[in-house]
């Protein structure tokens, strides 16, 4: 592998290969693929141990604003950078080149569109997916779209988790996240270069049941949501999110089998923020569709991804050839899907619910 998994870490500037510097200039450790909110925060922290990095952002006119005003023109606005600092380019294929470390953060229904345009090899870079979403159509996670489409080993794979709202990182606040690579090394080195006074990392073999585990728990959000919208109180809040956490549990047992520990950050402590804080547009998608918002008008009315509305039919489908328990999910997805009313289909749920 080029690069991050091959050479010892350096906290202060970024690696350059000398190959790619002559003609196009500087080569880049780190890459940031994508432009919202939670990329917005990710290349906050990247830039705290790195004297540079490239940043992929699909629109020039972002670009051209984001150098002008020093900061994201359209999410995180209060987050301000040295654009000096940072290689912006609209051009995957030039970002990709430059860099030989890419932390993907692009909405999982685009991700398939971006990488069209894709020629550079992917499978010598050290892939890190922080897209909390399964790939549509082929109902992947995004490290085994990567191992499958692009030929990407597992160990040049890795994936950030953990309970880390975009707008609480941006401010500073202390914040725990994992990095989860089958190579020990390798999520032990990106892990040290996130850590910082206001993040704390660890790390963790178990990449498939983190990344399955950030899909359902914006499905379990969007539960919340409709319930808050519903008007049930938190005595109800507190039991849906019990069962949810017992229901995702049954699903990482059966889909990846392996010791792990449910009561970790990565996989409780993501679905209670993503449950309950304000921050958490899963959650206020689904509380607009509890007070009567359709679809349609929910989306069009945030201006932003609810990854979970997306996540919800990926995860059903995955489950028709499964079988597990999740009446929690297939309640979601009768109301977003099949148009039930969310007050029957709660109802429902509610009696299920021990």
């Amino acid at each position: 592998m080029l690069g991050f998994g091959n050479k010892k870490s350096n906290d202060t500037a970024p690696s350059l290969t000398g190959t790619a510097g002559e003609e196009s200039g500087s080569s880049y450790r780190i890459a940031v693929m994508g432009g919202g909110s939670w990329a917005t925060a990710i290349a906050k922290m990247m830039l705290e141990k790195n004297e540079s990095i490239c940043w992929y952002l699909r629109r020039q006119d972002r670009i051209d604003d984001f150098k002008r005003l020093s900061h994201n023109p359209a999410y995180l606005t209060g987050v301000h950078f040295d654009v000096d600092r940072i290689h912006f380019s609209a051009d995957i294929n030039d970002v990709v080149e430059r860099a030989d470390t890419l932390i993907w953060v692009t909405p999982s229904p685009y991700l398939k569109g971006h990488l069209k345009k894709l020629k550079v090899r992917l499978r010598d870079k050290f892939n890190i997916t922080a897209i909390k979403g399964i790939v549509p159509d082929d109902n992947l996670c995004v490290s085994e779209y990567f191992h499958q489409a692009y030929n990407v080993p597992d160990e040049n794979l890795a994936v950030i988790a953990g309970p880390s709202h975009a707008e609480e990182v941006a401010l500073g606040r202390l914040t725990y996240l994992t990095v989860g690579c089958s190579d020990e090394e390798k999520a032990q080195r990106f892990a040290d270069m996130m850590a910082s006074g206001y993040v704390k990392t660890k790390t963790s073999r178990d990449v498939i049941g983190i990344e399955y585990a950030s899909v359902l728990k914006n499905v379990y959000a969007i539960a919340a949501g409709i319930c808050k919208g519903l008007k049930y109180g938190d005595n109800f809040q507190a039991v849906l999110m019990s069962n949810a956490l017992q229901e995702m549990n049954r699903f990482l047992a059966t889909v990846h089998p392996i010791q792990r520990s449910i009561f970790e950050s990565c996989y409780m402590g993501d679905l209670i923020v993503t449950g309950y804080s304000q921050f958490s547009r899963n959650r206020v998608f689904g509380q607009m569709i509890g007070q009567g918002y359709s679809v349609k008008s929910a989306q069009i009315e945030m201006e932003m991804i609810a990854e979970g509305y997306f996540g919800c039919k990926c995860m059903k489908e995955i489950n028709r050839h499964l079988h597990v328990n999740m009446p929690i999910l297939d309640a979601v997805y009768n109301i977003l899907y099949e148009r039930i009313s969310p007050t029957i289909e709660i109802k429902l749920l509610t009696d299920s619910f021990r």
